[in-house]
């Protein structure tokens, strides 16, 4: 058997995916593979399927078509992956997904209820490991000062390291992100991009991450895949996204922008 470190962290062929009803599929990729340990950023105009396809590689898509492999496994199209693999991908999303009420500490330490006892996962109780990972974590995003405050008292910035902390917690091989740093200012949003893919690399994580500023993005991704109406259209380094290229992968948005301004 391969050793899975060995395989592509994700890999797909032949998928399609439409949601019901619908007669356009959302996505329709004929071949990707994403080499372990890459950090790529995901673009494309809004409605390209960034976003769905980032969840159909961390198991929460259903009724799709084709081969998808994650981490040397292969992924089913009607069920989940068992408990003790889902854990070994972490999803950042766009809003934070925090438990307002709760502390830093709390929000950090529920990244490890995959990785708790079932039962004991149940009630929330968990091991020193456990306590020890979101400790690590929450030094390595730099928020450890903050573990005793509540979510809902953090700023945008803050509350996107302590979403990331989570994540770390778990000790994902890959890292799913989500639009990240959109509701970020710049100085915020760069220093957010720095950081997960500095983490992402120390800990020998692939990063693969959406976004709709591929400017910003660039310096800190080592490829683009750039998604339209589902299809891949560009992949490759950034500096080969030259202006008119990007230009035409953004047109579509652009013209609705201005249909709804008119």
């Amino acid at each position: 058997m391969a050793d899975p470190s060995a395989l592509p962290a994700v890999s797909i062929a032949r998928l399609t995916h439409r949601y019901p009803g619908e007669r356009r599929a959302v996505l329709d990729i004929d071949a990707l593979e994403i080499r372990n340990g890459a950090r790529v950023g995901l673009i494309g105009a809004s409605g390209a399927g960034k976003t769905t396809l980032l969840r159909l590689i961390d198991g929460r898509l259903r009724g799709w078509t084709g081969a998808v492999s994650v981490l040397g496994h292969p992924l089913h199209p009607r069920r989940p992956p068992p408990r003790h693999r889902r854990c070994e991908s972490g999803f950042v999303f766009q809003e934070f997904a925090l438990v307002e009420p709760a502390t830093v500490y709390q929000n950090v330490l529920n990244g490890r209820l995959g990785r708790a006892h079932a039962v004991r996962s149940l009630v929330g109780r968990f091991r020193p490991e456990d306590e020890a990972a979101a400790e690590r974590a929450m030094r390595d995003v730099g928020i450890a000062e903050l573990a005793s405050r509540r979510a809902d008292r953090l700023s945008g910035g803050q509350r996107q390291r302590v979403a990331i902390a989570r994540v770390l917690a778990q000790d994902p091989r890959l890292i799913l992100a989500d639009e990240p740093i959109s509701n970020l200012d710049p100085v915020n949003a760069e220093a957010i991009l720095e950081l997960l893919c500095d983490l992402a690399r120390k800990r020998g994580a692939t990063l693969l991450l959406s976004s709709h500023q591929p400017r910003i993005v660039a310096p800190y991704v080592d490829r683009f895949v750039a998604l339209d109406e589902g299809r891949v259209v560009f992949d490759g380094p950034p500096d080969t996204l030259h202006d008119k290229r990007l230009a035409a992968i953004y047109a579509a948005e652009r013209a609705e922008e201005g249909e709804a301004a008119a």
